[in-house]
């Protein structure tokens, strides 16, 4: 390893990633005109690599590549180097791994663009070695090439470049059309088609969680009653639940699995994945009422609130992969570390029921895992109940996890995303609903209050990233559209009416600042952001759900809420503005198919009307929270100058009186409303009829 005495100009960045390459060799510049400007005085074309704190590969290509002398001597002779953290910049990570699947056909971290001094791109490329090695061209090798058609042959590069930005300028367009009736059903059936009946989950390895796919199910399960979609999701989050991708010993689920069966994972996890996740296993429990995806859900809950929360309350980003540069060193165990800490009797136990061998499963070592274990059976072999077998191995579990804390822990990226936060947020805010807790609600509004303090602008706008007091990058549309979405569900929790306030507040910014008036479509960065080569309306809901995904939900439920026809409007738009290119493979945009559901689905709106510490106000709302209804809008109305204060946002509450002094219940469906009930039973026979 070959490391620069003196750092480079990203040292004087936040970024923990671009952090990571202030001692490269490698002569980086951050995106920006400096850059730029250097590169056209220069007539240099420009060398841009893109990834991330917890990123693998990009380990791997900076310690070969990147901290060695000789690809940093090509580098700074010949190119200007731009060193760029896709979380931070999500815009430019999202422009050029278009171009680099438009060129290669595949995508992924570290990415590798080279582009004009004008950031027209001509080439492009994820992880190379540095020198020919795994079939893959050496890093070296290819810049000495690109570096000669520079000198010699520029003309080619430059129509390649031409040719890439027509081609993303064609590609911005939308295909607007109606969808089809049936849209919700070919969206279930490429589902089910790709179903993989034996370990759960979509498709072939590598496999990763993608919950708004599972979350979709779980839609067309209410609206149709097909039980296979129910089973195609408890089965997957059973499977997932049970395979090393869950930390089994201090919780959590890392990023995606290498293998079919959720055994191998890649060790990083990501705030996004475990909220996205603890909202699937959640909406499962509300159906199925199986108290263990309740739990898994809590310990997705328990591990955030642990590992990933800021003393100022925001959550932090990802934890890495490797620790002691070793990928999974922190999580794998040996049976005699166990039987070590645990005694021979309880240890050889633990070691047999999470498959902790001598042989391994991992590079020699033992991912935990339950992928094989039945434990009614289990118990009965030890003959003990199944309620003393789970108590005796969680107190095992916390023995291991006081003695893996004093490991080396894998680096974490203490970087707060706007984006990301909202989704955490509204993680906690929907445990609140559905265990009725106090702690989830108090963490989902402490991190929200954060947002507002550390990450928006007197002027309102938010920002995309903070990190040690610096709150920078004007937000994207993801972040706009996760913080409503966080709003929503925050208002859902505790009935406050600041809260949906507020989501009609940015919802407002969001249609100023991204929304196409002209073809309709929300662009990714604002109107008041660095202009860059191509303006992208992201609509796939990949490892992430898009923002105009997103922003569609939110715009149906805001409708309903405050009775804002505009508001529908333009969700209605949204469906016909990408049609075209959501019924070419309907199951690629899960998330935008619950706007479909919302959209098709007759809706429900429910006031409670009653004082405020109304124990039977308190047990309707409550049950209302813990109920699967994903159609439903609920409000609540307290008293008659809470109505008087809140009817313009609210509508509905307007005229919803308690009856003859009792706290009353009015469930609407269809555009129709039932009469009144005062009686808890009453209120659960109407939501158990789903009809009009």
């Amino acid at each position: 390893m070959i490391l620069t005495e003196k750092p480079n100009r990203l040292i004087n960045e936040k970024s923990p990633y671009l952090l990571q390459h202030a001692h490269n060799p490698v002569d980086w510049f951050s995106w920006g005109e400096d850059a730029f400007a250097k590169a056209k005085k220069e007539d240099k074309p420009i060398f841009l690599s893109v990834g991330y704190s917890t990123c693998h590969w990009c380990h791997v290509m900076e310690r070969e590549s990147f901290e060695s002398e000789d690809v940093a001597d090509v580098l700074n002779q010949y190119f200007i180097s731009i060193k760029v953290d896709r979380e931070e910049r999500p815009d430019i990570d999202q422009i050029y791994m278009n171009v680099c699947q438009a060129l290669t056909g595949s995508g992924g971290w570290p990415l590798t663009i080279i582009m004009t001094p004008n950031q027209k791109p001509f080439f492009a490329g994820t992880y190379f070695p540095k020198t020919s090695n795994y079939g893959r061209p050496g890093l070296i090798e290819v810049l000495e090439q690109i570096s000669g058609m520079w000198q010699g042959e520029r003309s080619r590069l430059l129509e390649i470049g031409d040719k890439l930005t027509s081609h993303m300028q064609a590609e911005a367009s939308t295909a607007p059309g109606q969808l089809p009736a049936d849209i919700l059903e070919q969206t279930y059936r490429l589902f089910e088609k790709n179903y993989d009946k034996s370990y759960g989950g979509f498709g072939n390895a590598p496999k990763f969680p993608t919950p708004h796919n599972l979350m979709f199910l779980l839609r067309y399960w209410y609206k149709t009653g097909e039980e296979k979609a129910l089973d195609m999701v408890a089965e997957t989050l059973d499977a997932m639940h049970r395979g090393g991708i869950y930390d089994h010993i201090g919780f959590g689920f890392a990023r995606y699995s290498t293998d079919k069966k959720w055994l191998v994972p890649h060790f990083e996890k990501m705030l996004y994945d475990n909220a996205l996740l603890a909202f699937a296993f959640m909406e499962t429990y509300q159906i199925t009422k199986n108290p263990r995806f309740g739990r898994i859900a809590k310990e997705i809950f328990t591990y955030i609130l642990r590992d990933m929360t800021s003393p100022e309350g925001g959550f932090y980003s990802a934890e890495d992969a490797d620790s002691e540069g070793v990928e999974g060193k922190f999580y794998v165990w040996q049976p005699e570390e166990v039987i070590k800490l645990l005694g021979p009797v309880d240890g050889e136990l633990f070691c047999r029921y999470y498959d902790i061998t001598t042989k391994g499963n991992f590079e020699g070592a033992s991912i935990p895992n339950l992928i094989n274990q039945n434990p009614l059976q289990f118990a009965e072999e030890l003959d003990i109940s199944l309620e003393d077998l789970v108590e005796g191995l969680e107190k095992c579990r916390k023995t291991l996890f006081e003695e893996r804390e004093k490991r080396i822990h894998p680096y974490k990226d203490d970087k707060i995303l706007t984006s990301w936060n909202g989704l955490m947020i509204a993680a906690l805010a929907k445990g609140a609903q559905v265990f009725q807790s106090n702690l989830y609600l108090e963490a989902a509004e402490k991190a929200m209050d954060f947002i507002f303090a550390k990450l928006q602008r007197p002027n309102g706008r938010l920002l995309a990233r903070y990190r040690e007091g610096e709150a920078a990058y004007q937000a994207y549309l993801d972040d706009y559209a996760f913080i409503i979405w966080a709003l929503l569900e925050l208002y859902q929790a505790s009935f406050e009416p600041r809260y949906l306030q507020n989501a009609v507040n940015l919802t407002e910014a969001m249609l100023d600042l991204f929304y196409d008036n002209e073809h309709g479509g929300f662009y990714f960065y604002g109107k008041d952001s660095e202009e860059l080569f191509s303006r992208p309306k992201d609509i796939y809901d990949g490892a992430i759900p898009s923002g105009n995904s997103v922003a569609t939900v939110n715009l149906l439920k805001l409708a309903r809420l405050t009775e804002s026809s505009r508001y529908g409007e333009i969700a209605k738009q949204q469906l016909q503005v990408f049609a075209g290119d959501l019924e070419r493979y309907p199951a690629g945009y899960s998330f935008f198919m619950m706007g479909a559901y919302l959209e098709q689905e007759p809706p429900m709106e429910i006031v409670v009307a009653g004082p405020k510490e109304d124990p039977v106000l308190k047990q309707m709302v409550g049950t209302l929270q813990q109920s699967f209804l994903p159609n439903a809008s609920l409000m609540v109305r307290y008293d008659n100058d809470f109505a008087a204060k809140w009817s313009d946002l609210l509508p509905l509450i307007k005229d919803k009186n308690p009856v003859t002094g009792k706290t009353a219940a009015y469930v609407c469906k269809n555009f129709s409303c039932q009469a009144p009930v005062t009686e808890l039973t009453a209120l659960q026979n109407l939501l158990k009829n789903k009809g009009s």
